[in-house]
């Protein structure tokens, strides 16, 4: 498997859980305001918190383990570990009523921060997807939603891309022509390619991942296999369309050192 695959596992995973969180978020102002209970900070938690970071939601999460609090602050899943329900409910009340992107994770076990939560009459207005508990029945039975992942339909094209060096200067424009490729009403696709850098943390550094209507995708594909030929973007792009169908192909312009 080739980096540009490896660093496409995680981002997908994240990339399917923003669908699904976008179709339960106002048009344009994303998830502000709401309340998202993540429960275990384990690889699908944290995809499902970062998906709700780009979102625009405030996001709640536990894990007991050690390893993982630590991992998810540096990789920067989460902006605070506390120790109790208390303190998490102290940020999360202030930046749910501002409206603002947060995320917090409790270092107990999530049984126990679910079981105080229905305790305290704390509902949550999302959970994820894999939750059967008796706390999750109390908080579905009084409206919270499930959030489902969500593949790609058919029109959807899903593209992944890795440029060969400088990141930091070439990324940013391959990113202004991909927006200019969009509709635009496709505010969930131009929302998560202006703020998925940013929460996918050091992976987002040399790569990006985006789904878009196809027509989109090939418009995309046309103008930056132009860009590179022409030397504009002086450098070898690795492409990828990951669905559907799968693809892979590598654009270096005969100017490229």
């Amino acid at each position: 498997m080739n980096q540009l695959e490896n660093d496409s596992r995680f981002a997908a995973e994240v990339d399917r859980y923003y669908a699904g969180v976008t179709q339960c978020a106002e048009r344009d102002c994303g998830l502000g305001g709401k309340l998202l209970w993540a429960g275990e900070l384990d690889a699908q938690g944290r995809a499902l918190a970062v998906a709700a970071n780009v979102a625009g939601a405030a996001t709640l999460a536990a894990t007991a383990d050690a390893g993982a609090q630590r991992q998810a602050n540096r990789e920067g899943v989460v902006d605070f570990v506390v120790t109790s329900l208390d303190e998490a409910l102290r940020i999360l009340k202030n930046e749910v009523r501002k409206r603002e992107t947060v995320a917090v994770c409790v270092a107990l076990a999530p049984e126990a921060v679910a079981s105080e939560m229905v305790e305290r009459g704390v509902l949550p207005d999302l959970l994820r997807d894999d939750f059967s508990g008796p706390e999750d029945a109390w908080f579905l039975s009084r409206g919270a939603r499930k959030v489902d992942a969500v593949e790609p339909s058919v029109g959807e094209t899903v593209l992944a891309w890795r440029v060969e060096s400088a990141p930091m200067v070439w990324l940013p424009r391959i990113d202004a022509l991909a927006m200019e490729c969009m509709n635009a009403d496709a505010w969930a696709a131009r929302r998560w390619l202006r703020l998925a850098p940013r929460y996918m943390g050091r992976l987002a550094q040399g790569f990006r991942l985006l789904r878009c209507e196809s027509e989109c995708a090939a418009k995309f594909i046309a103008g930056l296999q132009e860009r590179v030929e022409s030397g504009e973007i002086a450098v070898a792009v690795e492409l990828q369309s990951l669905a559907p169908p799968a693809a892979s192909m590598r654009l270096q312009s005969s100017l490229t050192p």
